[in-house]
């Protein structure tokens, strides 16, 4: 009778526990996360292109008729290397009247080269007659046979006739300069060609490879054409358009990584200029925004970026933060809680709501600035259904 009476109430407290236990809530499951001490460094990534530093457009330095180039793009060429050659255009055939004026020019201009050779022929010939007069009658002047008033008249006639060849001669000059231009002009009209020795030559204003070659067939081209474009592979710089709200923190200096360029490694750059003006640039999403280009020189060897070439497409990291040693915590254990953050701390075995002053960030860590300190466990991306005071297990 008393075993009786002492089993009921031990089955009640078991029945009890039972319902307790079945009852109670069980752990949340979640996942945790350290606060550590470590390097943060904060990155703007965009994406960005490769180009030639410097870029050499040569063009046409007058009207004429191109010859086929022989180059391509990815020669290399030496400063004064011909790059092409450029001839006088050929003038239009004329019709037959006036090829016949022309041919009679040349006829003309031939007779005058004649006469103008008959001139000065007879210039000469007066001119040795009137130096053998000075030289008689300075001969008698010596002698007294004569008055000095011959001698000077001699003399006088002597220089007249020198003046004459003189005179003679430039002629015989312009009659020939007159026939040369009545036979280029005959030349023209039988549709003469000059030839590759009367071509100009086009060369290289720098040392440096071909990028584009712009005229490629033979034709007629205008001064001022764009013929080829020149640059120096060895001197590449990227060029990465950044939202305005991330330029400002960006300084000439900063260290750039490159990244999805095509090799196996990230490259390094150096930003060399922010530009002053920034412009408008729709996003894929029809935004407006504001974006001013970031210029960053490469610094590896050439060796060691081989393959990447102008106008290639890479990943830009502009790092704006490096600290060395600097109390973090992860980004995903953060949230906002009124105008701050708080983060939920485990503590025997339970979740505790505590407000934290977060600094600067990146995508996986963020700056602890109060609230937190190192060796702590966090919950990463807390849930709704957590509550301060919630009983928590690591996932």
């Amino acid at each position: 009778m008393k075993l009786s009476r002492i089993a009921i109430p031990v089955g009640i407290l078991g029945a009890a526990a039972v319902v307790f236990l079945a009852v109670r809530p069980r752990p949340q499951p979640v996942d945790l996360g350290e606060v550590h001490r470590g390097p943060l460094r904060v990155t703007v990534d965009e994406d960005g292109k490769v180009r030639v530093q410097e870029r050499h457009v040569v063009s046409s330095p007058l009207a004429g008729t191109l010859m086929r180039p022989e180059l391509k793009a990815g020669d290399a060429v030496e400063t004064g290397a011909v790059l092409a050659r450029l001839v006088p255009v050929a003038p239009p055939l004329l019709d037959a009247r006036t090829r016949g004026q022309v041919e009679a020019r040349v006829k003309a201009a031939t007779d005058a080269v004649r006469q103008a050779d008959a001139a000065l022929a007879r210039a000469r010939s007066s001119l040795e007659l009137s130096e053998r007069e000075a030289a008689r009658a300075q001969n008698l002047a010596k002698a007294g046979s004569i008055a000095q008033e011959a001698l000077d008249r001699a003399q006088f006639d002597r220089a007249t006739r020198a003046r004459e060849v003189d005179v003679a001669a430039r002629a015989v000059d312009v009659a020939r300069h007159d026939l040369e231009v009545a036979r280029a002009a005959l030349l023209q009209t039988r549709g003469g060609t000059p030839s590759g020795d009367e071509a100009w030559t086009v060369t290289a204003p720098v040392r440096g490879v071909v990028l584009r070659v712009l005229q490629e067939s033979e034709g007629v081209v205008q001064p001022g054409t764009p013929l080829f474009e020149l640059g120096d592979m060895d001197a590449l710089e990227v060029v990465a358009d950044l939202l305005t709200t991330d330029a400002v923190a960006v300084r000439p200096g900063a260290e750039v990584l490159i990244e999805r360029w095509g090799g196996d490694h990230p490259l390094h750059a150096r930003v060399r200029r922010v530009e002053p003006s920034a412009f408008t640039k729709v996003s894929a999403l029809g935004v407006e925004e504001q974006r001013v280009n970031v210029i960053a020189d490469l610094t590896d060897e050439p060796a060691q970026r081989s393959g990447l070439g102008d106008g290639y497409r890479v990943q830009v990291r502009v790092v704006t933060v490096d600290v060395a040693d600097a109390l973090l915590a992860p980004v995903a254990a953060a949230f906002r809680q009124g105008q701050g953050w708080a983060v939920f701390v485990v503590e025997d075995g339970r979740a505790r709501l505590r407000p934290v002053k977060l600094g600067r960030r990146n995508d996986s860590d963020a700056e602890v600035l109060s609230g937190l300190t190192a060796g702590e466990k966090v919950v990463l991306y807390p849930g709704e259904t957590l509550r301060d005071g919630t009983r928590v297990e690591m996932r």
